[in-house]
């Protein structure tokens, strides 16, 4: 039988059949795919094969086989840089929650998540949540923000769940297909779903002053059927989203502003630190370029995890 991973507990998964039951499914014997070290080899979004047995009067799924992925959203753990997280797989639609305060989410995050979706050929949009919170001051720094990141070409929506704002155009592009949304603990992925699908009920929760902070949670991804022919996947909230198994030489490329300018450069290797003739320099002197942005680029080069207490808009 094959069927759709809809939620993965670690050790079990919970697969749509394709005639639309859900069977609890386990893996049998252990899964390396495509040389990825995981902490789960199978995720939310898989195709699988599996076969059913019986134990007891219950029937459970055993998965003997993944189909190839067409994509996959991938992160490194910033406590346990060793090992990798497969957040889900067959994306069509990456949606990322920012919020700018309670919690704040630093563009260091929103870049690393952007590289991310670039590499692995994920479609990412931004949703600046919770905008009926704010003064006019801090609407004006949502406004700069959001600019930033459409002059690159990214779409971006100011959402509101309490009031209703932009709901229908994130509904549009999600319609047909398959998405994702993730963001820090308490950006409000959950209450965003239940105000596009009030019958799903997903539980939300509280501010607390950990959730400021960013909060590292060890809750399972899980995937809803909608009623308007779309899938949405809600994740765990994410503290830190490490970049993994990427060459310095191609970190540009992921920025696409970066490989717009990349033929310019004198050297067709210029990793735009201290190179001669370098066209990514000149324009972030020009402020062609945002300066948050190649100070993401820098830290990801160097290694450095995000600074979540760092405040990158004083400069």
């Amino acid at each position: 039988m094959t069927g759709l991973v809809y939620k993965s507990t670690g050790s079990w998964y919970n697969v749509k059949a394709e005639d639309g039951t859900f069977i609890n499914c386990r893996i049998k014997g252990k899964f390396r795919i495509q040389g990825i070290k995981s902490t789960n080899p199978i995720a939310v979004g898989d195709v699988v094969d599996f076969n059913l047995e019986t134990i007891g009067d219950e029937k459970i799924g055993v998965i003997a086989n993944i189909h190839d992925r067409k994509n996959y959203i991938i992160r490194k753990s910033v406590n346990l840089s060793k090992r990798t997280h497969i957040i889900a797989a067959n994306i069509d639609i990456a949606f990322l929650l920012v919020t700018l305060k309670d919690p704040v989410t630093f563009t260091d995050f929103i870049d690393r998540f952007l590289v991310t979706s670039e590499a692995y050929d994920v479609t990412p949009v931004l949703l600046f949540n919770k905008i009926d919170t704010y003064t006019e001051e801090e609407l004006i720094d949502v406004e700069y923000l959001a600019d930033v990141y459409k002059k690159i070409g990214y779409q971006c929506f100011k959402v509101s769940a309490k009031t209703n704002t932009n709901i229908a155009a994130v509904q549009n592009i999600m319609e047909g297909n398959t998405s994702i949304f993730s963001g820090h603990s308490g950006v409000g992925k959950s209450t965003l779903i239940n105000c596009i699908q009030p019958d799903l009920n997903l539980k939300t929760a509280e501010i607390s002053e950990q959730h400021k902070q960013g909060q590292h949670t060890t809750t399972f991804a899980e995937m809803y059927d909608l009623s308007f022919d779309a899938r949405i996947i809600d994740t765990p909230g994410i503290k830190g989203f490490g970049i993994v198994n990427m060459d310095k030489y191609e970190v540009g490329d992921y920025f696409p502003e970066f490989f717009e300018l990349k033929s310019q450069c004198r050297f067709n290797n210029c990793l735009h630190i201290d190179e001669p003739k370098c066209a990514v320099k000149k324009a972030l002197e020009n402020n062609e370029i945002a300066w948050s942005r190649y100070k993401s680029y820098l830290q990801i080069l160097e290694g450095e995890e995000e600074n979540y207490r760092t405040d990158i808009y004083g400069d």
